[in-house]
């Protein structure tokens, strides 16, 4: 097995006690939790824990893309808490993105590039037939970082996935039948789309119903605005309505948003989201229905009562986060250009502790819990911004020793 060794946390952080938000009504015993020690908050660290300095204001540059150029961040590292990696859960993949469970175990995994969904099912692969050329999802379209995005799998095995045609991001459910995708029906579109900038998580929130990220195409100012889908974070039946309770009456949960990628929440429903900045910070957000964070406007932390502050931010160089697995421990967070695993521990009191880092095999997507409470890690060297391996890109279970 091969042990992991820790990064320097250089990222940014700040230790506040959501707004609005109870404390934990109970704590997490899951494995996870002994691979770091979650450190509470320091006052030689941040004597300000509410405010803090504000970053300049964001503007949109083209200067970076929404993912990081190519260049490793130059953190130096330092051996931690001993965590190895266990099985390698998959290999010889294309550009994997999303990764779902269906209730017997088995895993789903989109290929951004490629437009194929995969089943893993105890080290087997096996392409599944969704109805489009050599068994592609149909009017898949890529051209950047869009394309076959995000999963999740609903009532009934109803599979959801997040695409971009050439006309749009939509979300279109499937009936699973077999190994094929059968009934394909388009339950949401509309949702903005570009090259760049799409957002494509999905996820079932606690309450049953369907969380989708967006991103703002390249159009910072859709963000603010509440009537557009881009840059926000959506709530929506399985059907694709407008979930009851939503803040502004139609599919929007909140907005303000950049670029976000990763969801997910604690067993007290909490909801936590990453998101990628422009040129100074990227950050980990508790989400609130009917929030603003800030985009175009704030990148980073910012004293105005208008906007809700990060809980965590990071220099561009050292994260551009794409999804995460949420404990009630702590959070994971996968790092593309700063090709590392983040772990922001939650501390008792609801606040956060210190960001520590894990791993070294290039570029991380996604960050997964499975069923059974492992964690997986799914690398990203093969989107044409890493330095693949021979195996890559790869599934990979973790394990604390």
């Amino acid at each position: 097995m091969i042990v992991l060794f820790a990064r320097l946390a250089t990222s940014t952080w700040r230790c506040s006690m959501p707004r609005s938000v109870s404390p934990r009504h109970a704590r997490s015993a899951a494995l996870l939790a002994a691979v770091v020690i979650a450190t509470g908050c320091g006052s030689s660290a941040n004597p300000d824990p509410v405010g803090g300095p504000a970053p300049s204001t964001g503007t949109e540059s083209t200067s970076r893309s929404a993912e990081g150029p190519t260049e490793t961040a130059s953190a130096s590292r330092q051996q931690s808490t001993s965590v190895t990696v266990g099985e390698t859960i998959a290999s010889g993949l294309d550009v994997p993105w999303g990764v779902a469970f269906l209730p017997d175990g088995d895993a789903l995994v989109t290929q951004r590039d490629s437009g194929r969904i995969l089943r893993i099912d105890d080290g087997q692969i096996t392409p599944l037939d969704a109805g489009g050329p050599d068994g592609t999802v149909p009017d898949v379209h890529h051209r950047t970082e869009d394309g076959l995005l995000g999963i999740a799998v609903g009532p009934e095995q109803g599979v959801f996935l997040y695409v971009t045609t050439d006309s749009d991001n939509r979300v279109i459910r499937f009936d699973l039948k077999g190994d094929a995708l059968v009934n394909a029906r388009v339950i949401l579109e509309g949702i903005p789309s570009a090259s760049h900038h799409d957002g494509g998580r999905l996820a079932f929130g606690p309450d049953g119903y369907l969380y989708v990220t967006t991103g703002d195409t390249h159009e910072p100012s859709t963000s603010q605005n509440t009537d557009n889908l881009a840059g926000k974070i959506l709530r929506i039946t399985t059907s694709g309505k407008p979930a009851p309770g939503n803040p502004f009456g139609n599919e929007v949960w909140s907005y303000g948003h950049r670029n976000v990628q990763g969801i997910g929440w604690t067993s007290d429903g909490r909801m936590y989201a990453s998101e990628f900045g422009n040129d100074d910070f990227d950050e980990l957000n508790l989400i609130e229905p009917g929030n603003n964070y800030g985009w175009p406007h704030v990148e980073g932390w910012v004293e105005e009562s208008d906007y809700t502050n990060p809980l965590v931010t990071w220099p561009t160089s050292e994260a551009s986060p794409s999804g995460i697995a949420v404990t009630d421990a702590g959070v994971w967070v996968a790092a593309l250009r700063g090709e590392r695993l983040w772990y922001v521990p939650l501390t008792n009191d609801g606040s956060v502790g210190e960001p520590r880092s894990y791993l070294d095999v290039g570029r991380l997507r996604d960050a997964v819990l499975t069923p059974d409470g492992d964690l997986w890690v799914v690398t990203s060297n093969t989107d044409g911004r890493g330095d693949p391996s021979e195996q890559d890109d790869r599934i990979l279970q973790l394990k604390p020793s």
